[in-house]
């Protein structure tokens, strides 16, 4: 493929010759070769694709709320071409045994994928280290959906463990909560609950342990400025979502008990400071948080309800949406979505569109905005909490070579997803 007059992220107008799996080359022209099929992308963004670096496809174990298959779909769809799934499924991936089951599952993956390794007190390091795996975590200091918490001993254990990968940190003290709130039956209970000093405190002291132990450590789904500072301050490095910079305690008379995650929504002051840091490039990466759970699972009472909402379709086409405001920059946003991820998790062959890399675009019209709508996205939980937020969808999306997804006719291509981690040990 030779697409012509694309206008990438820092503003440059080149053209990109696609040859394979591979970018071939990336230059202000290039001449088209016979039988090369042109794209024309002029007044067009062509940006890499996103990696995804926290989802939950929950498979194994909860397939009726989301699927390898319908998941990855949903996020070729948006523009994601990587994903990194989490390991509190069942089984959760705590394990060589649970790793290998999982695997049989993202067989099924549109994109290509990294899983996680988990950690609880019934864990097997030795199995699970001798696995590909992608990263540690995400390591759950509260428990979460799956009742995966742990203590500050097994915390250390873990960061000691690591052998050289980054841990993912859910950073959560439950000695913190509000016990009070729990007499509440209102939807914004939850965020009472689980206030925003539990997330400070979390985060301040794994960053230290990580510190004296000299490991790498991502706090995830940050939802405090706080929190973020902390990350900075301890060199390390953190991810938001695009619920807690875009939506706020606010909405939750809107979304009732589906605006239940965890960490929760935080006030609207702080949603305001943590997109500024989002803007002013404290946070390194933006990544969804793709928890899906079906509406009859969250259409219940605040304290049933279980946590999480999807994500992994809207992400990018939000981020866009924030774009086309000029709130955000496309290079940022490429920093966010693409470049940073990649380089967190040592993947040098994604996140950015350089010859060589692999051929990761995302074809996208700034002009072409719309309003998010539950009927015409792809995840079996048919809902979303964005519903009637603007956005900018991709045109299409292309993973290693292949376009996966054209948005003009709501059609799929096949691919073979692949796991983006090379082999560790025998496994």
């Amino acid at each position: 493929m030779h697409i012509r007059n694309a206008t990438l992220a820092d503003g440059r107008q080149r053209d990109v010759r696609v040859v394979g799996e591979r970018i071939q080359s990336v230059a202000e022209s290039v001449e088209t070769r016979e039988g090369e099929r042109v794209v024309d992308a002029t007044g067009k963004r062509l940006l890499p694709g996103m990696v995804d670096m926290h989802v939950h496809l929950r498979q194994p174990g909860f397939g009726h709320k989301e699927t390898w298959r319908t998941g990855t779909r949903s996020a070729a769809a948006g523009g994601v071409t990587t994903v990194v799934d989490q390991p509190n499924t069942d089984p959760p991936t705590v394990d060589g045994t649970a790793f290998d089951r999982k695997r049989g599952f993202a067989d099924d993956a549109t994109v290509d994928f990294g899983l996680n390794g988990g950690v609880t007190g019934s864990w097997d390091p030795d199995s699970l280290f001798d696995r590909p795996l992608c990263a540690l975590g995400e390591v759950f200091l509260a428990d979460s959906t799956g009742e995966m918490g742990i203590d500050e001993a097994l915390f250390v254990e873990a960061l000691e463990c690591a052998d050289g990968l980054p841990v993912t940190v859910h950073a959560e003290d439950e000695s913190l909560f509000e016990e009070a709130a729990r007499e509440r039956s209102d939807a914004d209970a939850w965020s009472a609950y689980r206030r925003a000093d539990a997330e400070i405190a979390a985060t301040r002291r794994a960053c230290r342990l990580a510190a004296e132990r000299d490991r790498r450590i991502h706090i995830a789904h940050a939802s405090t400025p706080e929190s973020v500072d902390a990350a900075a301050r301890a060199g390390s490095t953190c991810e938001v979502t695009p619920h807690h910079i875009l939506l706020s305690r606010r909405d939750l008379g809107d979304l009732g008990t589906h605006g239940r995650m965890n960490p929760p929504l935080r006030r609207e002051r702080h949603r305001r400071k943590l997109f500024d840091r989002v803007a002013d490039g404290t946070v390194d990466v933006v990544a969804t948080d793709h928890a899906p759970h079906t509406r009859e699972e969250k259409a219940t009472g605040i304290w049933e309800a279980p946590s999480g909402v999807p994500g992994v379709e809207t992400a990018l086409p939000l981020l866009l949406g924030e774009a086309r405001q000029g709130r955000l920059g496309f290079d940022r946003i490429r920093d966010l979505t693409a470049r940073n991820p990649a380089a967190i998790l040592g993947l040098p062959e994604k996140g950015t569109i350089t010859a060589g890399t692999h051929a990761d675009l995302v074809l996208v019209d700034p002009a072409a905005t719309g309003e998010i709508r539950a009927t015409d996205l792809h995840t079996s939980c048919e809902w979303t909490p964005f519903e009637g937020h603007e956005a900018v969808f991709p045109e299409w999306t292309m993973c290693r070579g292949q376009v996966l997804y054209r948005r003009e006719t709501d059609e799929f291509e096949p691919l073979q997803g692949e796991n983006v981690r090379r082999q560790r040990g025998g496994s």
